[in-house]
């Protein structure tokens, strides 16, 4: 369960452990006046399915242990794409395939990109 934290540090720690890993193309979607039951997106690409659980672990952990955060919920595994929720804050690890065929930043145009 994700604990008090500032939204803000929170992306920046997804942030930072995903470029720790390199995944590609992270973008973070402010949604906030967009959605009215969504906060924030993050979206990365990685190369490969253990590159995308490489990419899931180095979340999980750098939040587990920099602020004692758990998700609260995480879907995948899967070869194409990995949700990690943490309120709000929802990341999406996705495959190049994946990415282009959900268009997440199409679908969400109108958010801020931050």
């Amino acid at each position: 369960m994700v604990q008090a934290i500032d939204t803000q540090r929170l992306i920046h720690l997804v942030k930072e452990a995903l470029e720790d890993k390199k995944a590609e193309n992270v973008v973070v979607l402010d949604l906030t006046g967009v959605s009215d039951t969504l906060d924030y997106f993050v979206i990365a690409t990685g190369t490969s399915q253990p590159h995308l659980q490489a990419l899931e672990r180095a979340v999980r952990e750098k939040l587990l242990e920099d602020e004692g955060i758990r998700a609260n919920n995480v879907e995948g595994p899967s070869p194409r794409w990995v949700l990690l929720d943490y309120g709000p804050v929802l990341v999406h690890l996705m495959s190049a395939e994946a990415r282009e065929y959900y268009d997440l930043e199409g679908f969400w145009a109108d958010a801020k990109r931050i």
